[in-house]
C-alpha cells in the first residue's frame, strides 16, 4: 500500500497539468483591468495564468491570450462573467486544438446564422407567435426534452397559413447575423466543407445555401397542399441526434474526424452536434449551451471565429 501511494504522489508531482489557451475577444482593445482581474482570481484559486499574446487587432476585433491549466465548467463560467464585466467574450482552446486541421464548419440556422426563429415569425402572420414562441424558448432552454414532439406541436399551429408567408418572412424579417457573411466567405476561401444543419425548414435553408454558398444543408420539410401549410412535417425530423449525425457523416465523407470540425449553435438541440467538435461555439446562446461550449460569443459577431483559427 505504501509503495502504491508513493507512486501515486510521484505521478501527481511529475505529471504536468493539461493547459488551456484563454482568448478574450472584444470590439474594443481588451481592458488592462481584465488582465488584472483574471490574474487576481487565478492567484486566489492557486492557478498560474501567463500572458501569451498582448492586445492584438484583426479586422473589427481585438484579442488577448493567456495560458493556464484546464478548467472545469464552474471555473470557466466564473471567468466568463469576469470578462463580461470588462466587455469581452472568452474562448477556451485546449492544447490539442489544431486550427490548421479544421476541415468542416457546421452551423445551426435559427438565432445562430440568422437573426430570427423562422417558425415564430411564420406564426406571427397568423397571430400565433406567442403560443409558438413559448414552446420554442422552452425547447431551446432544454426544458422540453423531446425536440420532435416540440416541433410537431409548433408546426400544427401553422395549419392553413399561405405558403406566401414563408417568402414574406425571408424577404422582410430574415437577416444573417453579424459576421455571418464574412465567416462563410473566409471558410470557403480556406476550402472548408460548410454545413447548415437546422431543426427549421428547407424553404429557408435552401435559400441560404444559394445566398451564402453552403456546401450542404439539412433541415425539415413542411407539407404544403393547395398553397397552404397543412400543419405537418414530412419525413424524419432533424433533431439534436440528427444534427450530430449529419456532422459526423460530413466528416467521415472527407476522411476526417469530428475534432477537425467547428460546430456552432445556440440551443439545447445543438449540444450533441457541438460535443466532440474540435471547437464548439455558442452564439447568443442559452446558459445550458454556454456552459458546455469552448467559446461563447455574446458581444462579437460570428466572424470572430476566425481569430481562433490564427
Amino acid at each position: 500500500m505504501r509503495v502504491q501511494l508513493s507512486l501515486t504522489l510521484y505521478d501527481l508531482i511529475m505529471t504536468k497539468p493539461e493547459m488551456t489557451t484563454l482568448v478574450a475577444i472584444s470590439k474594443e482593445p481588451v481592458s488592462k483591468a481584465l488582465d488584472s482581474a483574471l490574474k487576481s482570481i487565478s492567484l486566489k484559486q492557486g492557478m498560474e495564468i501567463v500572458s501569451k499574446q498582448p492586445n492584438q487587432s484583426s479586422g473589427s476585433y481585438f484579442s488577448e491570450r493567456w495560458s493556464m491549466p484546464a478548467l472545469n465548467e464552474e471555473d470557466r463560467n466564473i471567468l466568463r462573467n469576469i470578462a463580461a464585466e470588462h466587455g469581452s467574450d472568452l474562448a477556451f482552446l485546449s492544447s490539442s486544438f489544431n486550427p490548421e486541421a479544421i476541415r468542416v464548419l457546421a452551423m445551426d440556422m435559427d438565432s445562430t446564422l440568422i437573426n430570427i426563429e423562422c417558425i415564430d415569425e411564420i406564426a406571427d402572420f397568423a397571430g400565433k407567435k406567442s403560443d409558438v414562441a413559448k414552446i420554442t424558448e422552452a425547447t431551446m432552454r432544454g426544458e422540453i426534452k423531446d425536440f420532435k414532439e416540440s416541433l410537431r406541436r409548433r408546426v400544427a399551429l401553422l395549419e392553413g397559413i399561405s405558403v406566401d408567408v414563408l417568402e414574406s418572412v425571408y424577404q422582410e424579417r430574415l437577416r444573417p447575423n453579424p459576421g455571418a457573411i464574412e465567416l462563410l466567405a473566409a471558410a470557403h476561401q480556406r476550402g472548408l466543407h460548410t454545413l447548415l444543419v437546422s431543426g427549421g425548414f428547407t424553404f429557408f435553408t435552401d435559400k441560404l445555401r444559394e445566398q451564402l454558398g453552403f456546401t450542404q444543408t439539412q433541415s425539415n420539410t413542411l407539407e404544403i397542399v393547395d398553397h397552404k401549410l397543412t400543419g405537418k412535417v414530412l419525413g424524419n425530423i432533424v433533431d439534436g441526434v440528427a444534427k450530430a449525425s449529419y456532422l459526423e457523416h460530413a466528416c467521415a465523407s472527407l476522411g476526417v474526424s469530428k475534432v477537425q470540425s467547428i460546430a456552432m449553435g445556440d440551443g439545447a438541440n445543438d449540444l450533441l452536434m457541438m460535443h466532440g467538435a474540435g471547437l464548439s461555439i455558442a452564439y447568443q446562446a442559452k446558459p445550458v449551451v454556454k456552459e458546455k461550449a469552448d467559446a461563447a460569443f455574446d458581444r462579437v459577431g460570428l466572424d470572430a471565429t476566425l481569430l481562433l483559427l490564427d
